[in-house]
């Protein structure tokens, strides 16, 4: 059996690393299990893909696309042109996707066309948010999915009410969670660190990259303005991408303990995170990995697509209003933020049971 993997952004990366450990470990057992890994190169930039296959022991991939760029249509566009041709030219039994990425839309279509069945790893969750490229990315793909791997129950009963069979959902936790548990112990200080002086639980991580936050001028400067004025002084290191942080530096933003840095590698930016005092964001993988780390999280966003980041984790969802941060700060500065939880099977064994789940499915033990 061959699985065709893709991986087309910096999230996905940290997904697909622990499951072609798992079929490595499959193959070495005898089982008739193999994968081709394609990078369709939506993101190119060397901090949000190269480093990644470094870091995580990702190998080469056997096929880069090289389709970055553009817009949403041209982007789409030209990953299903050049996967059409990969797959032609490399038949695969299924195709296996991960997120809600262009990439992860865009193959899943290829695949169904060429009558190629389609697993989606992290399958079912929903933020109810058209607006969001992601959340159309998620109704298509699980509108043409054969497998579900899902993440957690709501993600479950999300699926079940649209009408998928029980049985084509495996709700087996999350990829990404192998990925963090088995690195922890790699994280590495970065040079950031000892530049800024920062010490442990003493100064609050800025991630913010969606264009509700970024692309408007006003709403950014009063967002990281409010953040600010609200920190209590302590450094806020914000990695930031070079467009938004040409932004930044035109707005006029008065303070002094706002220190924006280079986009980080994986084990640096989880060094940072494992150790802050609290995570400012509005990303959804960061909300579960400060989730399994215990540390305190606020998502500048008005929906999540992983509630039980905020129902069971230590995420809290503040909406994309600043008058909701300071009160916020307030709360953690005073010791009241919740402890959280950790979600059933984000163990580090959810790769494991999907090339379970696979090998049953394709009858692979025969």
């Amino acid at each position: 059996m061959l699985i065709t993997i893709i991986a087309g952004a910096r999230p996905n990366f940290m997904k697909v690393a622990p499951i072609i450990d798992a079929i490595k470990a499959k193959k070495t057992e005898g089982i008739n299990i193999n994968y081709r890994l394609v990078h369709t190169g939506q993101h190119y930039d060397k901090k949000m893909s190269g480093d990644f296959f470094e870091q995580l022991g990702i190998p080469e991939p056997d096929a880069n696309l090289e389709a970055g760029g553009g817009s949403q249509a041209e982007q789409t566009a030209a990953i299903m042109i050049r996967f059409e041709k990969e797959l032609l030219e490399h038949k695969a039994d299924l195709v296996l996707v991960v997120g809600d990425v262009t990439s992860t839309m865009a193959c899943s279509i290829v695949a169904q066309k060429l009558q190629i069945k389609v697993a989606h790893v992290e399958a079912g969750i929903r933020s109810g948010d058209w607006t969001m490229p992601e959340e159309i990315n998620r109704l298509v793909t699980d509108s043409i999915t054969n497998y579900f791997f899902t993440t957690s129950e709501v993600a479950n009963a999300n699926l079940i009410n649209t009408g998928i069979d029980k049985g084509r959902i495996f709700y087996v936790g999350n990829t990404m969670i192998d990925t963090l548990l088995k690195q922890m112990p790699n994280f590495r200080k970065p040079s950031v660190w000892d530049e800024l002086g920062l010490k442990e639980k003493e100064y609050i991580v800025i991630t913010l990259h969606r264009p509700a936050n970024v692309d408007q001028e006003s709403q950014l400067r009063e967002l990281i303005q409010t953040i600010a004025d609200s920190s209590n002084g302590i450094p806020l290191v914000f990695p930031v991408h070079p467009r938004t942080g040409k932004i930044l530096k035109n707005l006029g933003i008065e303070a002094s303990n706002l220190h924006l840095i280079e986009p980080l590698g994986y084990l640096e930016f989880n060094y940072l995170v494992k150790n802050a005092k609290a995570v400012l964001t509005d990303s959804g993988g960061i909300t579960e990995e400060t989730t399994v780390m215990g540390v305190p999280c606020m998502t500048l966003r008005d929906n999540t697509e992983r509630p039980e980041t905020v129902n069971i984790g230590t995420n809290e969802l503040l909406g994309t209003n600043p008058l909701a941060i300071p009160p916020a700060m307030e709360k953690l500065f005073a010791g009241d933020w919740k402890k959280g939880g950790i979600p059933e099977l984000w163990d580090g064994k959810t790769a494991g049971r999907i090339v379970e789940s696979l090998i049953v499915e394709f009858n692979l033990n025969d």
